[in-house]
């Protein structure tokens, strides 16, 4: 190390002392900066929590599977609000007599009913939920050899495809309570996340252990803690839960009436499919928009942007609606012939479209949040809007199907200008999000 130094002061000699005083900061600049050990300059990636990430996953598994299951079966379930015993046995709406055989009026009570990788969960329990409820409801009927003599199935229709996802339900609890990490260090008392009372200060222990000059102290605390609800509100939060709600409402419009659609008999409006090829057709499209989300979603997403994805998935619920008619129009005049058929296939495949909203706007959503520890917050919120949609979602849009169908209002398709009207008000609410995703 003398010689190198000795030898480069020698070299320097001659040269004016401004020179000189320039190349020796430059030399220790080279020397600081230079890396001690050879590599390729690349860093390795942080590796992921499998076993946590495993049960994100799983949990998540168990949404989609109790919600799609009842799909094939939703027209022809018990109403839950009416119970109407008869020698026993809990009669279907269809068999019930409170229609008093209007398959028109079907609509009204099944509205009153309980509907990157977390596609790759969605996706799974979307095309395992139809095969199980198309499957297995009314065993004792398709499978007479195995549950024919069963009384309590032959009461309880469906208890089995209900009981499937129910025990698996009960599953997940159990894994989530006993393995699942908070990931909140220190969370945030209701009372005081609701604005009700006020968080305390730093007692004196923390700030003793503050390190010492360390002016920004507080702040850098106060941007590691969740907000309370009346800051989380702001703009951008508001527009990314907005347009949440607004795609969660066109969504599950659709996944409401379509079962209903399939089931309706041609003459009054839909297809008339039993329970199994309904539950076959959801699968598909189960399959088909998990393969298309992991392989092709994060490429579309990168090459078109977040918000034209969304706008794009939006957009495509108009094809969507629009193909109702147009499928039993062609029912009416061909039967089940290879076109109608055809045209079931393409509103299965531009569906698909309307998922990829999914992801677009969780990218919204994520990077919506005031601060990293809010956005548990943020999601939760996102949620409660979807919440409302999902609730009110089926209820009005099936009552709207049998209302178009019983009265004859514009053909018996208002409800689809209804649900047109719908996707042009969340096209507009989705245009007020930026073209580029937020960033903190």
């Amino acid at each position: 190390m003398t010689t190198d130094v000795s030898s480069t002061e020698m070299k320097m000699g001659n040269l004016p002392a401004q020179l000189r005083i320039f190349q020796q900061e430059m030399t220790a600049q080279v020397d600081e900066e230079t890396p001690l050990l050879e590599g390729n300059g690349k860093q390795r990636p942080t590796p992921l929590p499998a076993f946590q990430f495993s049960i994100v996953l799983f949990l998540q598994l168990a949404e989609p599977l109790t919600s799609h299951v009842i799909y094939p079966f939703a027209p022809q379930f018990p109403n839950i609000y009416v119970l109407i015993l008869c020698e026993s046995n809990p009669k279907l709406i269809r068999d019930l007599g409170i229609t008093n055989g209007r398959e028109s009026q079907v609509g009204y009570y099944v509205g009153l009913m309980a509907y990157a990788y977390m596609p790759i969960a969605w996706s799974t329990g979307g095309t395992l939920g139809p095969i199980i409820g198309g499957s297995l409801a009314r065993p004792a009927d398709r499978f007479p050899t195995l549950f024919g003599n069963n009384e309590f199935l032959k009461k309880y229709p469906y208890f089995l495809p209900c009981a499937v996802p129910a025990t698996f339900s009960a599953l997940a609890w159990v894994v989530t309570y006993l393995y699942l990490k908070e990931t909140v260090s220190a969370p945030t008392p209701i009372s005081e996340f609701l604005g009700i009372k006020k968080g305390k200060a730093l007692d004196m222990e923390e700030a003793d252990s503050a390190p010492s000059g360390s002016k920004n102290s507080s702040s850098v605390n106060d941007a590691e803690k969740p907000l309370p609800l009346r800051k989380l509100l702001t703009g951008r939060v508001i527009v990314a839960a907005g347009n949440y709600a607004a795609l969660s409402l066109v969504d599950i419009s659709f996944r409401a009436i379509q079962p209903l659609f399939l089931s309706t008999p041609i003459e009054l409006g839909g297809l008339g499919l039993p329970p199994s090829t309904i539950g076959n057709l959801l699968s598909i499209f189960g399959i088909l928009n998990g393969v298309f989300q992991v392989f092709f979603f994060a490429k579309i997403n990168d090459t078109w942007g977040s918000k034209n994805v969304f706008i794009c998935g939006i957009a495509s619920a108009v094809p969507v609606f629009a193909s109702f008619p147009v499928i039993n129009y062609l029912a009416r005049a061909q039967g089940y012939s290879t076109l109608v058929w055809a045209v079931v296939g393409f509103q299965i495949v531009i569906s698909i479209a309307l998922s990829l909203s999914y992801g677009a706007i969780f990218i919204f959503i994520s990077t919506a949040s005031p601060n990293r520890a809010s956005l548990g917050a943020t999601n939760g919120l996102s949620q409660m809007t979807v919440s409302i949609m999902r609730a009110i979602g089926p209820a009005a849009a099936n009552s709207l199907f049998s209302l178009s169908i019983d009265k004859n209002y514009l053909g018996g398709n208002m409800v689809y200008y209804i649900l047109l009207s719908i996707v042009a008000i969340s096209l507009y609410i989705a245009s007020l999000l930026p073209q580029k995703v937020w960033t903190n």
